[in-house]
This record gives structure tokens, sequence and C-alpha cells, in this order.
């Protein structure tokens, strides 16, 4: 895996550990971030290095969000540039933004946020595009685009309103009030709150061998699922399920599983093929 300048990437076991590794900066993302994340994800999403993602962030916070002096507004130019055209341009620059979380949500492994500290701003778009979160009892979140005049645009609008109550989003989003990792939990946005980072790190860790221990295939199914069904009907995910399982169920994996659920014992299983573009097959170039 290559050298980052935003995160320290170590893959082991199954596991691929992705953290950010600015502490003295609050691990706050820069222009290289957003170029940096989708690349590492999609890297190992296509050459099937992982079963399982972990994020995390060095230092006392997970991240503070966007680096706001990286977004400093351009130099005027020298030519006259028609408004409406700039909007247009400046349209497709918000959507690669969004697609730096959404490669999280796309990719074919569970993806799983450790989060200490501060959560602020973009790091819980980040996060809500990861399949879940944990935290620790310092942890804070704080939805803060609102305190500088614009609505947060990379996926917690959309994104939370299927993990937390709809009236809790609103008044975080209008507000841009601090909520702590208690509040965090009991409003569904993470699954646990644990009492230091250590520990944090121990349990999603643990988390984190448990799904590597299972069929690739099957997690990669279960995610796709579950990411259908909260955008569709019951009867359309129910029919997109049927599909799946019809094309996807391997036999030798359900024989395995079986046999290791029935030993007490894990499992062996093949990793997921590595994804390859048509012009990158044999013959073909």
């Amino acid at each position: 895996m290559s050298n980052y300048s935003c995160f320290e990437v170590n893959i082991k076991d199954g596991i691929a550990h992705l953290s950010m590794n600015r502490p003295d900066q609050l691990n706050s993302m820069t222009r290289i971030f957003w170029k940096e994340l989708p690349e590492i994800i999609k890297n190992i999403d296509k050459n099937s290095d992982a079963r399982v993602i972990m994020l995390s962030g060095q230092g006392k916070h997970f991240s503070a969000g966007m680096d706001l002096g990286t977004f400093v507004p351009p130099k005027k130019s020298e030519r006259e540039i028609d408004p409406a055209r700039q909007r247009e341009a400046f349209y497709h620059e918000v959507l690669e933004l969004q697609d730096t979380f959404t490669a999280l949500e796309e990719c074919r492994m569970p993806t799983i946020a450790a989060i200490q500290g501060a959560c602020v701003g973009g790091a819980i778009d980040m996060a809500a595009a990861c399949d879940m979160r944990y935290c620790s009892e310092n942890a804070f979140f704080k939805i803060a685009e609102v305190d500088i005049g614009i609505a947060a645009d990379v996926g917690t609008l959309q994104r939370l309103p299927s993990l937390i109550p709809l009236a809790a989003l609103r008044e975080l989003a209008y507000t841009g009030r601090k909520f702590d990792a208690s509040e965090a939990k009991s409003l569904g946005l993470v699954n646990e709150v644990y009492s230091s980072e250590e520990e944090l790190m121990d349990e999603v860790h643990k988390l984190a061998t448990t799904i590597a221990s299972k069929s690739p295939l099957v997690t990669r199914v279960i995610k796709k699922q579950i990411n259908y069904a909260r955008d569709h009907s019951v009867r359309d995910a129910l029919e997109f399920h049927a599909t799946w399982n019809a094309s996807l169920i391997s036999g030798k994996d359900m024989e395995a599983a079986m046999s290791a659920y029935m030993n007490k014992t894990d499992g062996e299983f093949e990793d997921l093929e590595p994804k390859k573009s048509f012009w990158e097959k044999e013959g073909l170039i």
C-alpha cells in the first residue's frame, strides 16, 4: 500500500485499519484528504485486500472536520466568468466531495468507525457513511456547518435520517448544538460507548476480527441488501434480495459455515475476487 499524507494504512488478518495521522491538526480534512480516502478505499475494494475496514483517528480527536483554511474562496479570475457557469462547475466539485464518503458506503467490505474526542462537521458525514460507529466516553459530536453559513452537504443530512430520529436531526442541524457520547448512543448514532480509547480500539478490533472470520461473499451481500432496503420499498427490496440469492449463494461457503458452527470453530472461506475492469483482463491490451 502506498504512503499517504493523511492516513496510515495497515492490513493484517483480513482487517484494513485506516488511521488518520494528523493529530496536531485534529485530523482535519485538507484537500489531499479528499483525494486519498476514496483512493485507499477503492484500492482495497478493487484488490480484495481485506474483509472489513476500520477507520480511526490518531491523537485526542477523531476529526475536527474540514480544514477551513484549505477551503478559502478562490482568487478572482482575470477573465470574467459567467456566474451560472461557475456554479455549474462548483456543482461537480460538491459531487466529487460527496463521492469521497460514498466510497465507504459502496465498497464491498463492512466499515467501522472508532470515534474518540471530537467528531465535528465533515467527520459526522464520514462516520455516517460507515456501516457501524462506536465511540469512547470522551467523544462529542457537532453538526457544525450551520455555524459557518452552509448546510452539511456531503452526507449528514442524507444519511442521518435513517440512523437517528428526524426531529432530533432537525434540532442538531438547525442549532449546531454539541452532543456527547451518551446522547449519541441514545439517538442510535453509535452502537456502543466504551469507557476509554483503549477499550474502544480493543473492542472494535474484536468486532472486526469476528466479521473477517465470516464468508466475505455473504457479508458483501448483507451490506448490499441493507443499503438497498434503506432506499427502497420492502417489496422492491425482497425482489432484489431474491435475485441476489439466486445468483450469489455459494454452496461451498454454506457447507464451511455450517461445519464451523457445528464444531464451534472458525470457517475457512476464500477471499472475494479482485475487481478487474474490462480493459484490464488478459488478452485485451
